[in-house]
């Protein structure tokens, strides 16, 4: 099963930049972010074309996530992360597709920091790893796919002083992240590539695609039975770099579920 993450950043302004990337890369699994969308407005039509069947939380303006499965319907268990009745964000969707639990996620972004964006991301990854831990507990087949807006260490940034104050690189943010871990999820993309330098995110301004000025901000997290089996992972930078494509490239993981 081959398994991807993709910030879409705008799913119905960039949907012939995914098409030809499902039809070229032919992931099993993707989990979207960023739909920027209404439910409504979801391509659903245009991707069951493509052979993918679809759920989605939407959102207008901002946020907004979805799973995609080849040839099949996934199986909605949850569209929110439980923790926080009023939350409303569509940053959280869950399904269930040929026996592998599959969580989409797409984690607040925390800027300005310090402030209450900064503390709505750590409130929410805490409820993130709340019932991340009860996914493990299952003990069944789980990847949690997405943009966890969190880069885990030094050398997942370009050299830079720009992002010192930002919320993605902070101490507490990458304890988040460290806690995963610390856990028992799998970092599926340094598993396979435990030395190098891997980027997923170049932002749009100060020409920072062309200078590979980039950050690793998506990431699969595998649970214990799924890492025992995974084959290959990648990152498909050559996306970023098509005409109006999203700021972010795809990541992806093989795995024998």
């Amino acid at each position: 099963m081959k398994i991807a993450t993709f910030n879409i950043n705008n799913i119905n302004r960039r949907l012939e930049n995914l098409l030809a990337w499902l039809a070229e890369a032919k992931p099993d699994v993707v989990c979207l972010q960023e739909l920027k969308a209404r439910d409504m407005q979801f391509p659903q039509t245009r991707l069951a074309k493509a052979g993918y069947g679809a759920v989605w939380k939407g959102e207008p303006t901002w946020n907004g996530v979805a799973i995609l499965a080849k040839g099949a319907e996934p199986v909605l268990t949850r569209d929110a992360l439980p923790g926080d009745e009023a939350d409303r964000q569509a940053r959280y969707i869950e399904a269930a597709v040929d026996g592998v639990v599959v969580g989409c996620l797409y984690a607040p972004n925390g800027n300005p920091q310090p402030g209450p964006k900064f503390d709505y991301k750590l409130a929410w990854h805490e409820r993130f790893a709340a019932h991340a831990g009860q996914l493990l507990d299952t003990g069944l087949p789980v990847a949690l796919a997405g943009d966890y807006n969190i880069v885990p260490e030094p050398r997942d940034i370009y050299p830079t002083r720009s992002y010192d104050d930002n919320a993605l690189v902070q101490p507490q943010s990458r304890a988040a992240f460290a806690a995963l871990i610390e856990q028992g999820w799998t970092d599926a993309l340094r598993k396979a590539f435990p030395k190098q330098t891997l980027y997923t995110f170049w932002d749009y301004r100060r020409n920072r695609w062309l200078r590979d000025a980039g950050l690793r901000l998506d990431h699969i997290l595998l649970s214990k039975k799924l890492a025992r089996n995974l084959k290959a992972a990648g990152i498909d930078r050559d996306v970023r770099g098509q005409d109006d494509a999203s700021d972010h490239a795809p990541v992806w993981v093989e795995v024998e579920s």
